[in-house]
């Protein structure tokens, strides 16, 4: 069986982003994984081999025309979440974007399963994407082996410098899209007055839209940062930019905890990473948020500012609380590895190799 894997993601903006780390990820751990008669191929130039027998697309754009509609092989897709779908007032298409959905819903009629990460994903592209829940499998991501407790707190005091950040802090890492609740979490932070760091390209980017809705809450973070801090009461946010992953595993370690605050996930892989690294997790008790979450974390109403706060502020203030998460993330995250996500992979692979004899 002989699988190619388009990396387009790998070579365009998304690389920054989930789906570019999702595709590198699960390449490098197919690729790990030695079966007879299996192999992994690279589409790199959109060009697919003639010897493959699937072809596995892993990235799915509601809006934009992702999907070939010629099938010549069996083809695999991996959508993530449905997000703005379900928010369709913060993420409008508009109307070139509506006429590329349909394409893509009936491109994806000649698909043969769908991957996605989590029960509740699942759930969402059986209804919007009417495609048949029998086809689609949930495959978990997982965060990568570098993300893990760091002992050598040289190299912890250096990152400290590098991005001038405070003894203690909320951190946040992603976009700040509407689902992200942003505009919740530093209210949150204001009202117990502590530092949040927030770790992502998105959040510093100039050449955007500011009257588009879907970047409503980047706006309002940006002119947060940028107006003269009148208060003490006004938290210290830090915005970082892009952090190379070994910048970035310091900074989970030397967070006090780590906030999801989503109104809304597909996944919400930080909150793992954060796991792995020792660091406690508050998140939203929203549904997919609390299917990986477990029972390792605070789970806080995304709507209410005041629960956020107060569940800040008893991991903040309260070290056993803390060190009983530190303890329990570590412990749950041992569930999650890439290389159960590429077995699992292989699985829907030789599903659809079979069927399609």
């Amino acid at each position: 069986m002989k699988v190619a894997i388009d990396i387009f993601p790998l070579k365009s903006a998304h690389q920054f982003r989930g789906v570019g780390s999702y595709t590198k990820r699960l390449v490098e751990a197919l690729q790990l994984i030695k079966l007879p008669n299996f192999s992994v191929q690279l589409i790199k130039q959109g060009k697919i081999p003639s010897n493959c027998n699937i072809v596995h697309y892993p990235y799915f754009d509601l809006f934009w025309l992702t999907l070939p509609i010629k099938k010549p092989k069996p083809r695999v897709v991996t959508i993530h979440d449905v997000i703005p779908l379900v928010f369709p007032q913060h993420f409008p298409p508009g109307i070139k974007g509506k006429i590329k959905f349909q394409i893509q819903k009936f491109s994806l009629k000649g698909v043969k399963a769908v991957i996605t990460d989590s029960k509740n994903s699942k759930k969402d592209i059986a209804n919007w994407l009417t495609y048949p829940k029998e086809k689609i499998y949930v495959v978990p991501l997982a965060p990568g082996k570098e993300f893990r407790p760091i002992t050598n707190h040289q190299s912890l005091i250096a990152t400290k410098k590098k991005y001038q950040l405070p003894d203690t802090f909320v951190l946040y890492v992603g976009d700040v899209n509407y689902n992200k609740n942003i505009p919740g979490l530093v209210k949150a932070c204001k009202k117990i007055k502590v530092p949040l760091v927030i770790v992502g390209k998105q959040a510093v980017e100039k050449n955007i839209d500011r009257r588009h809705p879907e970047n409503r809450d980047l706006v309002w973070l940006q002119t947060y940062c940028q107006s003269p801090v009148t208060s003490h009461q006004s938290p210290v946010v830090t915005l970082t930019g892009f952090v190379p992953d070994g910048d970035l595993v310091a900074i989970y370690n030397l967070a006090t905890v780590y906030c999801q605050p989503s109104f809304y996930e597909g996944f919400g892989l930080p909150v793992l990473e954060a796991m792995a690294c020792g660091c406690p997790v508050v998140a939203a008790n929203t549904l997919s948020l609390s299917e990986i979450c477990g029972k390792a974390a605070v789970m806080v109403n995304p709507y209410d500012i005041n629960s956020i706060a107060n569940g800040l502020e008893k991991v903040i203030r309260e070290t056993k609380i803390r060190n009983t998460l530190k303890e329990k993330g570590l412990a749950w995250v041992k569930n999650f590895s890439w290389e159960r996500a590429a077995n699992q992979t292989i699985k829907v692979y030789q599903n659809v190799y079979q069927e399609n004899k």
